[in-house]
């Protein structure tokens, strides 16, 4: 802190010094001194835009080098230029963490100024809305989004509610649905959200359905049932009569709690969690369990008159669950038996895949299935031919069974098929579930 007045006069008494070469006036010790100060100021002077320039656009790293009282000011000044950079460091880094964190949500997400212009957006948002998150940056969010929907809702201003509008990818028939939320920030800014609804909207329509299916598939059998009864009750019949109704009556109880137990399998299914690899059964045996429950369906439906071929196949055991394998494999015979005329041959067996796994199938000489058809065989109560499944008993969630239980088990039932000429229904199972035995 004393280097200032030491330097001012130093340079006073040079300046005085100085000043009494030129002459020996009473006035040149006064001279000199003054000319002294005007050196020291100009000097100072120099200093001090040095570090004004250093202090505008310098780096903190890159320091002048000074004396006296500007060299602690520099060296303040860049200590305080550490401390500032060190904190810029930690909120960028903090920043960027947020922003992958908004990157990394399934939710889109739009940062919007007072003027419905594009500040951040991340891919999401830029998927479901159909534009580029970097290139529109600063847009107007009028010009992305031309629905006329969103646009009254933006200019509404009233966010209360969600309003819906097809996405980037909508086309006829496939349905792209995005759910868009704003919600009003900062000064006029706007944090705009959107969500692909798409499945939920699926998943409600399925339900709806669903219900309307299971509603209907019940109140048939139930409307039967109860004109039976009626009939039974007030009119007067032979025993032969009675018994035929009363047949009928059962065959109608039997079709309802067929339905019922599928329901349930299937909501089992839905809901246990997956098998695992601990329980270890013999192919031959789920196949033979699975051929005694159809084969008892064949002679109700057709008196027996299928011929069946159980194909020699290698020994293996697979690992899951013996019920819902059985379940599968069963309900795959017993579509075979419905859809097929008496007299028809259903081959049987299993074969080894290239990767290992196994091929559990189920072949017809059937009248076929029609590719049409082909991709929703799997969908809950979806019939190819109504009047000839609910003839015979059919419920319409065999298929639907057969392929929750292929993947609960990490494969995927297949189906190939040719009208005229018949049809295979298989069920693969992964190298992990299969083990060969000698």
């Amino acid at each position: 802190m004393i280097r200032r007045p030491v330097e001012l006069l130093s340079l006073t008494l040079l300046g005085g010094w100085g000043a009494s070469l030129l002459g020996s006036s009473e006035w040149a010790p006064v001279m000199g001194c003054l000319l002294g100060a005007t050196l020291w100021i100009l000097i100072d002077n120099i200093r001090a835009a040095r570090v004004l320039a250093w202090l505008r656009h310098g780096n903190a790293s890159r320091a002048p080098t000074m004396s006296g009282v500007w060299e602690e000011v520099v060296e303040r000044a860049r200590k305080g230029f550490k401390v500032l950079n060190r904190k810029a460091r930690k909120s960028e880094a903090r920043l960027q963490e947020f922003l992958a964190a908004l990157q990394a949500s399934p939710n889109g997400v739009v940062m919007l100024d007072r003027n419905s212009h594009i500040e951040w957006c991340n891919f999401t948002a830029a998927q479901h809305l159909g534009f580029d998150s970097k290139r529109d940056l600063h847009q107007q969010i009028r010009n992305l989004i031309r629905d006329p929907a969103f646009i009254a809702f933006l200019n509404k201003g009233d966010y209360s509610k969600s309003i819906e509008i097809d996405g980037r990818d909508a086309l006829p028939g496939h349905p792209h649905r995005i759910s868009i939320y704003i919600h009003v920030y900062g000064k006029g800014r706007r944090l705009m959200l959107t969500r692909d609804v798409t499945a939920l909207e699926q998943a409600e329509a399925m339900r709806r359905d669903f219900v309307a299916n299971v509603s209907h598939e019940i109140r048939t059998p139930l409307t039967v049932v109860t004109g039976f009864i009626e009939t039974l009750l007030t009119l007067p019949l032979a025993d032969e009569e009675r018994e035929r109704y009363l047949r009928l009556m059962e065959a109608q109880a039997h079709r309802m709690q067929g339905l019922v137990s599928d329901l349930l399998t299937l909501s089992r299914l839905e809901g246990s969690p997956i098998p695992g690899s601990a329980e270890w059964v013999r192919g031959e045996d789920l196949l033979q369990q699975a051929l005694n429950e159809s084969r008892a369906l064949s002679d109700l439906l057709s008196g027996g008159q299928h011929e069946w071929v159980v194909v020699d196949s290698p020994s293996v055991e697979v690992a899951g669950s013996r019920s819902e394998l059985v379940s599968a494999l069963t309900n795959l015979l017993n579509n075979a038996v419905r859809h097929t005329p008496a007299g028809s041959q259903v081959r049987v067996g299993w074969r080894m895949l290239p990767d290992d796994g196994v091929e559990f199938y189920v072949e017809d000489n059937g009248p076929g299935i029609a590719a049409e058809h082909l991709p929703r065989l799997t969908e809950r109560f979806y019939r190819v031919d109504r009047s000839r499944s609910r003839e015979t008993g059919g419920t319409g969630l065999g298929l639907a069974i057969v392929k929750h239980v292929a993947q609960r088990h990490g494969g995927q039932m297949l189906v190939q098929s040719t009208v005229g000429r018949g049809s295979v229904f298989s069920i693969t199972l992964p190298p992990s579930r299969v083990l060969t035995t000698a």
